[in-house]
């Protein structure tokens, strides 16, 4: 397969999310800001159940004498360790800082940048489409989350302003080097939808944006970005968690 059908769900991902952050802004100056604090609660309130129901795969893991709910507290745990350690959250603020500065970007600049690029980037559709895109050519479900993302990239800039297009820049990164990398990923992922490892990211990915959720809603200020060594962490968790049941 050339470059195009490998990662052609990216592309077009990034196109809905510059598109939906084009309408975003439109809508912005036109829309009292009541009706904006509405768009931001009713995305807080899909992103909370979104992440909940992606947390329940906890519940299909068990590694070794190991339940999944403890391995994927473990998990978040040690990768918000992890990610103080290396100032990671600070990291992605400056980046946003950097390119506000750069664009003249408005206030909310930054919240938008770091909410926007960790809502599309983490959670299973974007590893599983990756992989059948990098793999097969197959884009449904990375045209299935583009959709998703165009529509919140509306809500998402109609709070925070343009800040949220420039999480394309992660998506165009990330997404599309996953893609590149399916085929290497793929000897160590077996039946992605059902292993064990995958379960465990999905279940660390939707805790993260429960984290999402509740900051959108202005509940609390839950440092998100902190977490995402733990997604890397996970496989080699689980693994060690599975010798407690050898022997």
């Amino acid at each position: 397969m050339d470059f195009w059908a490998r990662t052609s769900g990216t592309w077009i991902n990034l196109l809905t999310v510059l598109l939906g952050t084009s309408l975003g802004l439109f809508l912005r100056g036109r829309l009292p800001d009541r009706m904006v604090l509405i768009i931001t609660q009713g995305v807080g309130l899909i992103t909370l159940f979104l992440g909940f129901t992606m947390a329940a795969s906890f519940t299909k893991v068990r590694a070794g004498i190991v339940d999944g709910v403890i391995l994927g507290v473990v998990t978040l745990v040690f990768g918000g360790l992890l990610g103080e350690w290396g100032q990671i959250e600070k990291r992605l603020v400056a980046l946003g800082d950097r390119l506000k500065q750069s664009f003249s970007g408005g206030s909310g600049f930054t919240e938008g940048f770091v909410a926007a690029s960790l809502l599309f980037c983490v959670g299973p559709m974007t590893l599983l489409g990756c992989l059948n895109n990098g793999l097969t050519g197959d884009n449904r479900l990375l045209l299935l989350k583009s959709a998703m993302d165009g529509l919140a990239a509306i809500a998402l800039t109609s709070s925070f302003g343009i800040g949220v297009g420039f999480s394309g820049l992660i998506i165009l990164v990330y997404q599309g080097g996953l893609s590149l990398l399916a085929g290497t990923l793929a000897q160590f992922i077996s039946d992605p939808a059902t292993n064990p490892v995958v379960l465990l990211i999905t279940g660390v990915g939707g805790l993260m944006i429960v984290g999402i959720g509740l900051n959108l809603l202005d509940i609390a200020k839950i440092r998100v970005a902190a977490f995402l060594p733990a997604l890397v962490l996970a496989p080699v968790l689980y693994w060690v968690a599975g010798l407690t049941g050898r022997g």
